[in-house]
């Protein structure tokens, strides 16, 4: 048992935003297969999974990371501007 197993549903955002290291991607793999379907995740990313393998090292991992994320998944993908360069253009 971790300490995030106490809570119903975590959140990644913006999964794919800042680059990471060999390890922090280690990390972030193994906790994504420690809540497979142990408990909820939202996680929300600016990039399509075709290009999820610019987040993990490896394309195996990259495959693993998809697979648990999608197997029970609701997806919603949103096609349209930031809510940030919205308000942005409005100024």
């Amino acid at each position: 048992m971790t300490r995030f197993d106490k809570y119903r549903v975590l959140i990644i955002d913006d999964i794919g935003y800042v680059k990471k290291t060999d390890s922090e991607t280690q990390a972030l793999f193994e906790f994504i297969a420690h809540r497979y379907e142990s408990g909820s995740l939202i996680i929300t990313s600016n990039q399509p999974f075709s290009q999820w393998d610019q987040i993990f090292p490896d394309t195996m991992m990259t495959v693993a990371a998809i697979d648990r994320i999608i197997h029970h998944a609701t997806i919603i993908p949103i096609d349209s501007e930031s809510y940030r360069r919205k308000n942005q253009k409005k100024s």
